[in-house]
């Protein structure tokens, strides 16, 4: 059985002898980077310095948040702002295996960038088990490149630690309730941020159409659980469909995109099962996407379990 304040123990020893100076930590906000952060912050101490990128491609009100979280956990937190970087190096990428390559590389130059300025040689990151399963190597297939395994560079000018490389998310989260994080609970959210919640090219009027659509999720369907209407699910969120279809707006013809609600029950990741939302709290969620965001005209739900699909759609 999982022994969360043995394997905090272990995790501090383990970095303290392989990290031999100073660190930065990538961090998202996400359960699994803030575990490996307060790991860090640990066995380091003031030699951690924890970076949060803004890629452009957070949730509405993310940045925000994160900024503050880290603050309160007393970390040496350093903000990078790369908005027009990654978007410009996304511009008329479509195909998703390549979304998640320019956007890992993107990440460690950034990283490698704040490590020369602190002189630290090492970078941790919050990789877990199913992060590398589903990037494949050896004899397993690729499922999809997670930014932080397979979208790495070859070539890299730090030495990656990953103190929760062999833990599943049931596990990681057990070890944040043990240490107290208020992030336990947190739904995921991918690394490559909305670049995978957009199908097709990604530019400023997508990205603006999926936060939106992902805010109104989010806020329904957690005042639903708040209510007592519904269990909380482990995942939920919007995708946009980069298919146009002719509705109504009014008495006028409209040609909008399609958005998809995504909401699955998990324990793992490696696994998953759609959630049984009741049929009036879809309507509301439709009604709301279709109403307060302009150039949107339809709205279906993922019905699809994990297998045959993934969590999220690239």
């Amino acid at each position: 059985m999982f022994d969360a304040g043995e394997f905090v123990k272990n995790a501090v020893e383990e970095i303290k002898s392989k990290v031999k100076g100073k660190a930065v930590i990538a961090v998202s906000g996400g359960v699994d980077s803030t575990v490996a952060a307060k790991l860090g912050s640990m066995a380091l101490g003031e030699n951690l310095y924890a970076v949060y990128v803004d890629t452009g491609l957070m949730r509405a009100g993310e940045s925000d948040y994160v900024r503050g979280l880290y603050e309160r956990m007393d970390l040496n937190f350093i903000f990078v702002d790369a908005k027009n970087e990654f978007l410009e190096a996304l511009k008329g990428v479509v195909d998703p295996e390549e979304k998640r390559r320019i956007i890992g590389e993107k990440f460690i130059r950034i990283f490698e960038r704040v490590a020369k300025e602190k002189k630290a040689e090492y970078l941790i990151q919050g990789t877990i088990a199913p992060d590398w399963i589903e990037s494949g190597g050896g004899l397993r297939d690729t499922i999809k490149s997670h930014h932080n395994v397979g979208g790495l560079p070859e070539e890299m000018h730090v030495e990656v630690v990953e103190p929760l490389r062999h833990l599943y998310k049931d596990e990681v989260r057990k070890v944040a309730r043990y240490l107290g994080l208020e992030v336990a609970e947190r739904q995921p959210f991918p690394g490559p941020g909305l670049a995978v919640r957009i199908i097709g090219e990604i530019n400023e009027e997508r990205i603006n159409i999926v936060r939106g659509a992902c805010k109104i999720v989010e806020e329904e369907i957690e005042k639903a659980w708040q209510e007592g209407k519904i269990e909380k699910p482990w995942q939920y969120f919007a995708v946009l469909i980069p298919v146009k279809s002719v509705g109504i707006h009014g008495d006028r013809r409209a040609y909008g995109y399609t958005i998809a609600i995504r909401s699955v029950d998990s324990i793992d990741a490696m696994t998953a099962s759609y959630s049984k939302l009741p049929h009036e709290l879809l309507e509301h969620m439709a009604h709301r996407i279709t109403n307060e965001i302009r150039g949107v005209n339809r709205v279906v739900y993922d019905i699809s379990n994990k297998p045959p699909a993934t969590i999220e759609w690239e």
